[in-house]
């Protein structure tokens, strides 16, 4: 299933903000190839960096969720949008949400562009190589 199949696959009051969203991420965070996967046993747009995630978008019951693994990592980044997204309910790394009013667009815009320029894959790469034993000489 393509992420534009899954979005029309979503109740019609949730395609808008849902399309709105997808194509925000697409168009501000050219790192990012979306797919769509189960995570959490649910089917859901996985955005992924050479292979990991970085971003996710699924519509659940009662909410649709933006995962966001750069505000994971990055309380800073978690603080302002917590500020911004205030009738959103955020999580350590997702923001679940009902209807645009609590995620204005313009708003997401500005969370995109500030979590793109975070390269996940070398944040991990770095994590793993300061694990490594120090070879003594």
């Amino acid at each position: 299933m393509q992420p534009e199949d899954y979005i029309l696959n979503q109740p019609i009051d949730r395609q808008s903000i849902l399309s709105a969203i997808h194509n925000i991420i697409i168009e501000n965070d050219k790192t990012i190839k979306p797919v769509v996967e189960p995570m959490m046993g649910i089917a859901m747009i996985i955005y992924k960096d050479r292979g990991m995630m970085k971003y996710g978008l699924a519509s659940v019951k009662k909410y649709m969720s933006l995962h966001l693994l750069p505000i994971y990592g990055s309380k800073t980044l978690h603080e302002k949008y917590e500020a911004l997204l205030a009738k959103a309910s955020f999580q350590k790394g997702c923001i679940n949400f009902i209807n645009e009013d609590e995620m204005p667009a313009t708003i997401v815009k500005k969370l995109i562009k500030d979590c793109s320029p975070i390269d996940l894959v070398k944040i991990r790469e770095d994590y793993l190589q300061s694990k490594k034993p120090k070879h003594k000489k």
